[in-house]
């Protein structure tokens, strides 16, 4: 499985608009200049988060982007299934009634053994992403990235909020 890299870039702008003050935007054109990726591209993904309802925007010179709800509330399951969609990340095509050894007609009696497994796969993943909040992650960054690179990072959001 691989996600799309919209995922990666939801996620990475979630974490910046954690640090936009309140009654704040940030622009589209700032969140795709912070992080070097193409604008139009990047507008899908922060639409799709807008329509899941966990940013919000506003149009005009100061609009653009913010958080909807505080971030403790925002989980990565949210964010991934806003930009990739809550279908599971296996579908069983039933291969398996292909096999020329079966006696016509016969019918299965438990879902395939190989589906069973990857459904299981899918649900320990999606648990996985339910457990970590964007609070998680900025609590890490705070940890991880050098305090002179948060504080100018705090700087560059502010000026253009």
């Amino acid at each position: 499985m691989q996600l799309r890299n919209h995922v990666e870039w939801a996620i990475h702008c979630c974490a910046i608009l954690a640090g936009v003050p309140e009654e704040h935007y940030l622009a589209t054109r700032d969140l795709a200049e912070f992080h070097g990726v193409p604008k139009e591209y990047l507008s899908k993904a922060l639409q799709a988060l807008s329509t899941a309802g966990l940013i919000e925007s506003t149009l005009g010179p100061g609009g653009g982007y913010r958080l909807s709800k505080p971030a403790k509330e925002i989980t990565f399951l949210d964010i991934v299934e806003a930009v990739e969609g809550k279908a599971s990340t296996f579908v069983c095509t039933e291969i398996r009634r292909n096999n020329p050894c079966r006696p016509k007609g016969a019918r299965e009696s438990k879902a395939c053994a190989v589906a069973r497994v990857m459904w299981e796969a899918d649900d320990a993943w999606r648990a996985k992403l339910r457990s970590v909040r964007l609070s998680d992650l900025i609590k890490t960054l705070q940890q991880d990235v050098p305090a002179d690179l948060l504080e100018k990072t705090g700087k560059w959001v502010t000026l253009r909020t």
